[in-house]
């Protein structure tokens, strides 16, 4: 079902000198596209978009480029915020962080009133400082995620996902806090809440304009398997990866592997770990069920059966039990929100 609203859904993108300039032209392109097209359609624009920062002006970028901010912060909050507030992330959030504060008081102050909290990247930081993904799942950056659970420990990051969206429901109503992973995640999440303001098609036809996946909600990666296994370093331990994701649908006892990269299996197993951050039995596990993932979501007819086989996992019930393990979802459940 599509949702067209009579008003157009107005975002103040907040900026300060040193945001990420990618993360912010991403959603803006992404909120203009879908204006374009709801014109198209002969509908009202669904997205007002405003640049906000603490005094206006042109607000430099990490780039040779700036944004002009058409609101200040204190205008935002004396005539009542939007129904979307987004913050961009910065490289580097500690500095951002200590060199302003009136942000995250600000972020603070007026939460309340907002309907839709959006922070991408490490701009997780200001809605973590102002307490509101205190015991709440978050994603931010890859690179900043364990600085994030350690200074707020509270937060429930989720260092693997593309974004979340956590509702709120107190006396001030019902509320969303968005956050995504870093950079071009930040288009995914616009995309997303696209999806969820005017429907599937659109956010669809906005995501070809971008020549761009439309990434769905929840178990999405920030991650591949394959990717990881590029950046191995150790040769051997690199050669014993490969061999992994080439054949998937054989057995993987610890022996073999060690004699792939040419090692006694507990040396394989000390430099495996040391090298990747986890067991070769975890990464074999994590390579089987990516690739699951990927048979469920493209070839939606493919009997659970013929997908275990292939994934090298003995039966239906194993394929079952691994989904329900990493993921909290049935293989099931995951082909019927994901599948083509």
């Amino acid at each position: 079902m599509e949702h067209h609203h009579a008003g157009a859904h107005r975002v103040d993108l907040v900026v300060y000198p040193g945001f990420k300039a990618l993360e912010a032209i991403g959603p803006m392109s992404v909120f203009d596209y879908a204006n374009v097209h709801l014109r198209q359609k002969g509908l009202p624009d669904g997205y007002m978009v405003r640049v906000v920062a603490s005094q206006a002006g042109l607000v430099p970028s990490d780039t040779l480029m700036g944004l002009q901010a058409s609101h200040t912060l204190a205008q935002v909050e004396a005539e009542g915020t939007g129904c979307t507030v987004l913050l961009v992330g910065a490289r580097h959030i500690e500095q951002v962080l200590a060199a302003s504060p009136e942000l995250v008081d600000w972020v603070a102050r007026v939460a309340p009133g907002v309907g839709r909290m959006i922070a991408l990247c490490s701009g997780s930081f200001f809605l973590a400082a102002a307490g509101l993904l205190d015991d709440r799942r978050a994603a931010t950056h890859w690179s900043v995620a364990g600085a994030l659970a350690q200074r707020y420990p509270r937060v429930q990051v989720d260092a693997d996902a593309i974004y979340v969206c956590d509702e709120i429901k107190d006396s001030d109503g019902m509320r969303q806090l968005w956050t995504s992973a870093g950079v071009t995640a930040g288009i995914d999440l616009a995309l997303a809440v696209v999806e969820h303001d005017f429907g599937h098609a659109l956010a669809l036809q906005v995501a070809r304009d971008l020549v761009m996946y439309l990434k769905r909600p929840g178990g999405q990666s920030q991650f591949s398997v394959s990717l990881a296994a590029q950046a191995t370093q150790h040769s051997a331990v690199q050669a014993a990866q490969q061999w992994v994701l080439e054949h998937l649908d054989q057995p993987m006892p610890l022996a073999l592997l060690a004699d792939k990269a040419a090692m006694s299996e507990r040396n394989f197993r000390r430099v495996f770990q040391q090298e990747t951050g986890c067991s070769p039995s975890s990464f074999v596990e994590n390579a089987r069920l990516e690739r699951a993932k990927q048979l469920l979501e493209n070839l939606g007819s493919l009997p659970l059966k013929t997908v275990a086989a292939k994934v090298g996992l003995g039966s239906e019930q194993a394929l079952r039990h691994l989904f329900v393990r990493k993921l909290g979802i049935t293989p099931v459940a995951y082909r019927e929100r994901f599948g083509d």
